[in-house]
């Protein structure tokens, strides 16, 4: 802990000396302006137990302490997390920030029956390697207790600490700062294990995809997945080059377990529509801010067109908790044209659709859901569950056994 609040120090000390400097005026300015953006414009306000009220008041104390733009950003940051929203965050960060969740983490953590339990682990990255599991009990982070260690990144303006609030925090926490490493200590079977994710080499901060795409066939069953690229114009035309060369499989798996990032909807409906002969709806919008300011609700329904050649034949898409955003819509939207079977995890329920802002005086950006997802049948998009719900445990530690199921459908007559 001490070496922890060491860095952090480093960290503020480095852009106190570095990093351009403003006004408290402009620093003021742009609070304010944050503060108020969010009040008029975000779309979740009917779900959460945030007092936005009492968020001035808690931190603008903290604007006299303030020297220089990575001050700033650990401040405003703070703010965030009085959303607790996985999907509104800073378009920047300083070394001492937390990581963003889900592209940043390698854990997904919720509290069960008011313990903390790991519920499902990135595959291929820090905490996978070092053996943590789906079903552990979280007992510590870098040697604090769980239930301390969370503190930080629970909000202060709350009416009620939910556990939704709490999974929240302790997600944040897993993913750790930029700066530094990371253990992780848990109760399984009665015994206590520390766990060193970040060894010998930090992947979260030096992983690389070897493409955008990965393809490959088991036997006649063709297997497509995206590596966290919805957001690239580009790979559409790498998707119809790979589906292109698998038209001859009498089945396809597409793998969406990589796609934290989220995208953008030309790639989602570029996807959808390889495997449609026709127009159809796929998923619902609604925007709140309007309904507020003038007692009018505004909502639509999105159209996927049918686009190059057809692949009609047996299709399982696969998600889990690295299923974001944009990469939900894409289940979703297979869901609802029932076009494929859905199978996997919950998916990380990523809300809404994100507008970005500017903050006049610092620059600085920031990113947070303004209209609310639907699949087309009405239901929340951050509520969908998969056709096949797959629980995992840590019997699962070593098998991708969710692909297992996939393929053990697809041979079945």
């Amino acid at each position: 802990m001490r070496i922890s609040m060491l860095l952090l120090m480093i960290a503020l000390l480095y852009f106190t000396s570095h990093a351009q400097q403003w006004t408290k005026e402009q620093y003021t300015k742009d609070f304010d302006y944050f503060l108020n953006t969010i009040k008029e414009d975000y779309c979740y306000w009917d779900k959460k137990q945030t007092d936005w009220e009492k968020v001035k008041a808690i931190y603008i104390p903290a604007l006299d302490t303030i020297t220089a733009k990575g001050g700033f950003v650990l401040l405003m940051e703070k703010l965030f997390y009085e959303l607790y929203d996985h999907h509104a965050s800073l378009n920047t960060n300083t070394a001492a920030s937390q990581r963003l969740v889900p592209s940043g983490t390698d854990l997904w953590a919720e509290y069960i029956n008011g313990k903390p339990v790991i519920t499902e682990v990135r595959r291929d990255f820090g905490a996978y390697k070092a053996g943590l599991k789906a079903g552990m009990e979280l007992h510590a982070f870098n040697d604090v207790p769980i239930e301390q260690a969370i503190q930080p990144f629970l909000g202060k303006s709350l009416k009620t600490v939910t556990p939704e609030a709490k999974s929240y925090a302790l997600r944040v926490l897993l993913a750790g700062t930029h700066l530094g490493n990371r253990k992780v200590s848990v109760k399984d079977k009665g015994m206590l294990y520390d766990f060193y994710p970040d060894q010998p080499v930090n992947l979260l901060e030096e992983h690389r995809y070897e493409g955008n795409l990965a393809v490959r066939s088991y036997g006649d069953i063709g297997y497509l997945k995206i590596n966290n690229s919805l957001g690239d114009n580009n790979v559409i035309v790498s998707f119809d080059s790979a589906l292109n060369s698998l038209m001859h499989t009498r089945a396809l798996i597409v793998d969406l377990r990589e796609t934290p990032s989220g995208g953008n909807t030309t790639v989602a409906r570029a996807i959808l529509g390889r495997f449609i002969t026709k127009e159809m709806f796929y998923q619902k919008h609604e925007l709140t801010a309007e309904q507020r300011q003038y007692g009018v609700k505004r909502s639509w329904v999105e159209i996927v067109s049918p686009r190059a050649a057809l692949y009609s034949k047996p299709l399982i898409v696969l998600v889990d908790h690295w299923t974001g955003s944009v990469g939900e819509g894409i289940a979703i939207g297979f869901d609802a044209l029932q076009r494929a079977t859905v199978m996997g995890t919950k998916m990380a329920g990523l809300n809404g659709a994100n507008y970005s802002y500017t903050m006049p005086n610092t620059g600085i950006g920031f990113s947070f859901p303004v209209e609310k997802i639907f699949h087309v049948n009405g239901r929340p998009r951050e509520d969908f569950l998969p056709k096949v719900l797959v629980k995992l445990s840590d019997n699962h530690a070593t098998n991708d056994v969710i692909l297992e199921m996939a393929l053990q459908q697809l041979k079945k007559p």
